[in-house]
């Protein structure tokens, strides 16, 4: 578990990198947005409900990239997906208004990806340290399935698959990142993240 100071450190290095970085991110942005509301004809962005720090709940938001709403199961998910869309999930732009969420303090760069409730805010026992941090725009669980989609596409029961294979090694891979959390090794994740 990180030290308060640990956690502090990490925030001041989040909102650093981000204020850095929106300058050059801001046009891409509106440019993306706009692309994701004209191929979905609706609103460019979207928020979905997921788990925060400590099992809060938050308004995560994303580009919208699928045709309609709810969609859970991974067929309903790429058969709704836009082209523009599938473009913006492929290459993560899709997550660029995350950004925000950091600043926001929801989020941080790095860290386990954010779940829909039911996931991370049902862990038991030791496995609850992945509570005890922010959830990240990238994280070494994320680069380890950033093909998560084409995975479970591979699979009968995707979420099947997803709770009883994908799901326990996510939580393994980052209950080791908190324990081996510096920001050297999140400057590493971010770097690795930009160049997949």
């Amino acid at each position: 578990m990180l030290t308060k100071r640990q956690l502090a450190i990490k925030r001041v290095f989040d909102v650093s990198i981000v204020f850095l970085m929106l300058p050059f991110v801001i046009f891409p942005l509106i440019l993306l947005t706009l692309g994701g509301s004209l191929s979905t004809r609706q609103s460019g962005i979207f928020k979905q409900r997921r788990i925060g720090q400590f099992g809060k709940p938050f308004f995560c938001y994303k580009i919208r990239t699928l045709i309609g709403e709810n969609h859970e199961d991974i067929h309903e998910i790429l058969n709704s997906e836009t082209r523009f869309g599938g473009w913006l999930r492929k290459t993560k732009l899709d997550e660029l208004p995350q950004l925000f969420n950091v600043l926001k303090g929801d989020m941080s760069l790095v860290g386990p990806r954010p779940d829909v409730a039911g996931y991370a805010d049902v862990l038991q026992g030791v496995d609850r340290v992945i509570l005890t941090v922010k959830p990240g725009i990238t994280g070494p669980a994320t680069l380890k399935y950033r093909n998560e989609d084409v995975l479970l596409q591979e699979q009968n029961d995707p979420k099947a698959y997803n709770d009883q294979v994908i799901w326990p090694d996510k939580i393994a891979v980052n209950k080791e990142y908190i324990k081996n959390w510096s920001v050297t090794e999140d400057i590493k994740l971010i770097v690795a993240s930009v160049l997949r």
